[in-house]
C-alpha cells in the first residue's frame, strides 16, 4: 500500500466514524419522536429549538461528563475492552458497504462473506461485557444474546445466499450493479417469490441480530435490568448505544444493497451517471442509499413501539422451526431454478 492509498483509507475511516456518530445522534432523536407520536406525545421539543433537535447532543455531553464507574469486583481488562470490541465489529462492517458506484471502502470479491464474519465480533464483545461485569443479570443477558445471535445468523446468511446465487458473486458492488435500470430490476421485485421471501426472513432475523424488539430479550429491562451493560456508565455505556444504532444502519444498508437496488434510484432518470459528474454521482447515489437504509431503520423503530417482547422459547422456536426451514427451502428452490434455467 503506497502513501496515497493509505491516506485515502484513513480519510474513509474518519468519514465513516463521523457518519456513524452523526447517524446515531439523528437516529436516537428520530426514535424518540417516532415513539412519542405513536403514543400521542410530542417527544423532545425544547432543547435546540425546532423539535428539540439538539436533545441527543445534550445527552451525549452529559454522558461524556459523567463519572466512569468501574465496580471493584469486575474483570477490569475485559470490562474496559468490551464496549470497544462491540463498536469495532459494527465499524468494520462499513468497509464493504457501497454508498455509491464510486464510494466504497474496499470492493472485496468476498464482500458478503467478510461482512458476515466481521459482524460476529459483536457477539464476542457482548459476552465479554456480561462475563466481566460479575453480575448475574449481565451474564444472563450476555448468554441470551450469544444464543440468539448465533442462532439467527443462520437464516440471515441463508437469506443473503439467494441474491448471491442470483448475481453469481459475493461482491457488494456487483450485487448492486445488476439491479440498475429501475425498481422493477431490484432483486426483491425481479426474482419473485424467492427474493421476496429471502428479504422478509432477512429483515426479521436481522432484528434479532441487533437485539431489537420483538427480539430484545438480552436487554429486557423488566427482567434483566438492562442486561449485559447494566454495570456500565458514562461514555462506555454510550459506546453500546452507538454500536447498536451503527448495527441498525448496517443491517438496513445490507438489505438496501442486496435487495433494494443500493445506490440506484427507483426510476432511471433520477440517477446521475459517473460520466456526467463523478462527485455528483457519488452525492446522488449516496443520498438514495441513505434514504433507503434510513427508511428500514424507521421500520425497525416502528416495530419496536408496536410489538411486545417475545419469550425466550418463542424466540428460539421462530428461528429453528420457522425461519430456518423456509430459508433452506428457499435456497434449494433457487438453486434448482438456476440449474434448470441454465
Amino acid at each position: 500500500m503506497n502513501v496515497l492509498e493509505l491516506l485515502i483509507a484513513v480519510a474513509f475511516m474518519v468519514g465513516v466514524i463521523g457518519f456513524v456518530s452523526l447517524f446515531a445522534l439523528f437516529a436516537i432523536w428520530m426514535e424518540r419522536k417516532v415513539s412519542a407520536h405513536m403514543q400521542d406525545r410530542l417527544g423532545p421539543m425544547e432543547t435546540g429549538g425546532w423539535h428539540g433537535w439538539s436533545q441527543t447532543i445534550a445527552d451525549t455531553v452529559k454522558l461524556l461528563l459523567k463519572e466512569d464507574i468501574i465496580p471493584t469486583a469486575v474483570d477490569q481488562p475485559l470490562f474496559r475492552m468490551a464496549p470497544y470490541i462491540v463498536f469495532t465489529g459494527a465499524l468494520a462492517s462499513f468497509a464493504v458497504i457501497p454508498f455509491a458506484a464510486n464510494l466504497i471502502g474496499a470492493d472485496l470479491n468476498i464482500g458478503v462473506y467478510y461482512l458476515v464474519a466481521v459482524s460476529s465480533l459483536v457477539v464476542i464483545g457482548i459476552l465479554m461485557a456480561g462475563w466481566a461485569s460479575n453480575n448475574k443479570w449481565a451474564l444472563y443477558g450476555a448468554m441470551r444474546s450469544a444464543a440468539q445471535m448465533v442462532s439467527y445468523e443462520i437464516p440471515v446468511v441463508l437469506s443473503l445466499l439467494v441474491p448471491v446465487l442470483l448475481a453469481q458473486s459475493l461482491s457488494m458492488q456487483k450485487l448492486v450493479e445488476i439491479q440498475a435500470g429501475g425498481f422493477w430490476h431490484w432483486t426483491v421485485f425481479s426474482h419473485l417469490p424467492f427474493a421476496l421471501v429471502a428479504f422478509v426472513i432477512y429483515f426479521w432475523a436481522s432484528l434479532a441480530e441487533v437485539n431489537r424488539t420483538p427480539f430484545d430479550i438480552p436487554e429486557a429491562e423488566s427482567e434483566l435490568v438492562a442486561g449485559y451493560h447494566v454495570e456500565y456508565s458514562g461514555m462506555r455505556f454510550a459506546m453500546f448505544f452507538l454500536a447498536e444504532y451503527a448495527n441498525m444502519f448496517v443491517v438496513a444498508a445490507v438489505a438496501a444493497t442486496v435487495f433494494l437496488g443500493g445506490w440506484h434510484a427507483p426510476l432511471p432518470f433520477l440517477e446521475l451517471s459517473t460520466e456526467v459528474s463523478w462527485i455528483g454521482s457519488a452525492v446522488v447515489g449516496t443520498a438514495w442509499f441513505v434514504v433507503k437504509a434510513t427508511f428500514l431503520v424507521f421500520v425497525q423503530m416502528w416495530l419496536r413501539w408496536t410489538l411486545p417482547r417475545l419469550r425466550v422459547d418463542q424466540l428460539m422456536r421462530i428461528c429453528w422451526k420457522v425461519f430456518l426451514p423456509f430459508s433452506f427451502a428457499n435456497v434449494l428452490l433457487v438453486s434448482l431454478w438456476l440449474a434448470v434455467k441454465g
